[in-house]
């Protein structure tokens, strides 16, 4: 018999570790109890981009006997219109559901989707084991499911799996050529973050550190792009992550990024000692800062240092050869409009390498949702089930907060304005304010849901800024060309930036003999600035720059 793990990815770049866990600890736990397969057990991976219409003829032609669908926020609508298309082309097929967007609400969902048999709830290795091995429904732990009346079960919880059980699951990297890796080394949180799902899993639980080592000496050898940790605190336990971080040190090959997801207050000097040795770009760091509103901390549950976190983000800073991603949600209990703005001010002013701003998202089984109606929180009923407003802030504000956001995305993340907001926001009230007011400027000339080439980012904020604040044009448009030709070697200059003939007698012998595909040669009142794109920083990927003079 045929079943099929479906996978619908948010993006191409990105891999579903969860079904080629379920396969591999499947087939590993079958190989031992039976020398027969009940299942064959393929995997297909797909991404939201997929027409929904690709993804049901692909499944339909795989003519398998069960299809089972891996269910997150993202992808939650798509699974859904497919399995009801797919039900009346192919009404014979078996379909599984498992995931954390169905794990909590399991019943609901077999009661809403009548062409689904099961739901596999939390972890699912061994509950998909058991179902491969052919157990019937009411013999297996962790599912509910619809017995042969129609009639709704809910089967008792099924035991945590043992972290070292489940196989490695990259050994044939051919199927993850261009993309992500993802690795989880444990799984649980000990923190309770009233949002976020991984606050139930209250047991916190460990893959041995040799073998952790070994499959991180895989990736090393291999020179993969990037592997992103998936634990939920990477650092909870203080003295494991620094091992691992010592490791990954003593063994770099020189091209591998690590990601992590980290609570920064936990960092000790044992660490900052270890990060000092360190290749830069070898690791990043998430840090999920969420508010600095101490009330909305302790409403959220969350423990946090904040002057701890503050010192941390800036010895890290510091040594540039790490980059460090915060995270900011808006919608928070306790945290208004003006008080969020408190808390992207904090963050700012740490200067992490991106600064994100998200919105609260209230998921099935959250603490969260179960103080809805006390927050007066109204969230969008479809996935990912974002805020609207709360009893603290209104829609309105949400809807300015997403214009921010956007514009943190557009100047500040993608890193290509640092010289230029170095030299400007210090010039409005709060570096909330210049976005606030940029963001004003933008929907006055209707520019947001626009399509934005590079070159129009430069120009519409040097128009906002010569509008709107008072400032020395000359010095302005040196930092916007430092920033402009810091990336990239522009094929066509912007139309504020003339150049003289002068410059361009002077540089053309110059161009010619250093190669000047590879270098940018921008003059300013005081001699030329040079970019070499050839050496580039590995955390910011702009070119060397430096003055010369001709």
């Amino acid at each position: 018999m045929k079943l099929i793990l479906c996978a619908i990815n948010a993006k191409y770049i990105h891999s579903n570790l969860a079904v080629y866990d379920l396969k591999a600890y499947a087939e590993a736990h079958l190989s031992e109890t039976t020398n027969q397969k009940p299942y064959e057990i393929l995997i297909r991976e797909f991404t939201i981009n997929n027409q929904m219409e690709q993804i049901l003829d692909s499944l339909y032609m795989e003519q398998a006997d069960v299809i089972a669908f891996s269910c997150y926020i993202w992808n939650i609508e798509y699974v859904l219109n497919t399995v009801r298309e797919l039900r009346k082309v192919a009404p014979k097929v078996r379909i599984w559901l498992g995931g954390p967007e169905v794990s909590y609400r399991a019943l609901s969902v077999l009661e809403q989707e009548l062409g689904v048999e099961l739901v596999m709830i939390g972890e699912g290795e061994k509950t998909f084991a058991d179902l491969c091995q052919g157990k019937q429904p009411e013999d297996v732990k962790g599912i509910a499911y619809r017995d042969g009346e129609g009639k709704l079960c809910l089967c008792q919880e099924q035991e945590y799996v043992c972290m070292d059980e489940i196989p490695f699951v990259y050994h044939n990297l051919e199927e993850f050529s261009n993309r992500i890796l993802y690795y989880e080394s444990s799984r649980g949180c000990p923190f309770r973050c009233s949002y976020c799902l991984s606050s139930i899993d209250k047991r916190v639980r460990f893959r041995s550190l040799s073998l952790v080592f070994e499959e991180l000496q895989f990736f090393l050898k291999h020179k993969v792009p990037q592997v992103k940790f998936v634990d939920r605190t990477f650092n909870c336990d203080k003295q494991r992550a620094r091992a691992i971080w010592k490791y990954l040190t003593e063994h770099d090959n020189g091209c591998t990024n690590f990601h992590f997801e980290i609570a920064a207050d936990l960092i000790e000097e044992e660490d900052i000692e270890v990060f000092r040795r360190m290749r830069p770009g070898l690791i990043q760091l998430e840090i999920g800062l969420q508010s600095t509103n101490e009330k909305t901390i302790s409403e959220i549950k969350r423990t946090m240092d904040l002057e701890a976190l503050r010192r941390t983000v800036a010895a890290i800073k510091s040594l540039h050869t790490i980059h460090q991603h915060l995270d900011l949600i808006a919608g928070l209990p306790y945290e208004g409009y003006e008080r969020f703005a408190v808390s992207f001010n904090d963050v700012y002013e740490m200067q992490p390498d991106q600064l994100q701003l998200g919105f609260l998202k209230v998921l099935s089984g959250s603490y969260m949702e179960t103080m809805t109606k006390e927050y007066g929180l109204e969230y969008r009923s479809q996935a990912p089930y974002e805020v609207l407003q709360t009893k603290w802030i209104t829609f309105e504000e949400i809807i300015k907060l997403k214009r921010v956001e956007e514009l943190v995305e557009r100047y500040y993340n993608t890193g290509q304005f640092t010289n230029t907001l170095s030299f400007v926001v210090p010039k409005f009230e709060s570096p909330f304010a210049f976005f606030t007011r940029l963001a004003e400027f933008y929907e006055k000339h209707h520019w947001f849901g626009l399509e934005m080439k590079r070159m129009d980012r430069y120009t519409r904020l040097r128009t906002f800024l010569l509008e709107n604040v008072t400032v020395d044009q000359k010095e302005l448009d040196k930092k916007l060309l430092i920033d402009l030709y810091a990336r990239e070697k522009c094929k066509t200059r912007p139309s504020w930036a003339t150049l003289l003939e002068e410059d361009r007698r002077r540089l053309a012998p110059y161009y010619k003999k250093e190669e000047g595909n590879y270098i940018h040669l921008e003059p300013m009142e005081d001699g030329y600035i040079r970019f070499d794109y050839r050496n580039k920083d590995p955390l910011t990927n702009n070119a060397k720059i430096e003055r010369v003079i001709i």
